[in-house]
């Protein structure tokens, strides 16, 4: 039953993923779009830690884990640092992690 909620999950959060980065993508070339999906995912990560198993496995699993991007994040990050963007770059891989992180410690603490 788990792998069901994991499927039906992923199911709307890859959709979700590519609608937000694409409808960002009409306003701007950065990566905001991006940027934005993973720190809401790191949110759902923390707030969904502590669910049922089902749950759990449809959050942070499937919704959250097709949801985030690691690869599309490292793609823009390398593609600014190849362009000799370097501020760029760092702002992207620096305020990523830290809201990230934050993100996600926000929603471990909400769900307490």
């Amino acid at each position: 039953m788990k792998t069901l909620f994991v499927i039906l999950g992923a199911a709307i959060g890859a959709p979700s993923r590519f609608a937000i980065d694409q409808y960002i993508r009409t306003f701007t070339t950065k990566p905001y779009g991006i940027f934005l999906v993973n720190i809401l995912g790191s949110f759902v990560f923390g707030l969904s830690m502590n669910t049922s198993n089902n749950m759990h496995g449809f959050f942070v699993v499937g919704f959250a884990g097709a949801f985030t991007t690691w690869s599309t994040f490292m793609l823009d990050f390398f593609l600014a640092y190849e362009l000799k963007n370097y501020k760029s770059a760092a702002i992207n891989l620096s305020a990523s992690l830290g809201f990230g992180l934050l993100a996600a410690w926000v929603g471990i603490t909400l769900a307490k």
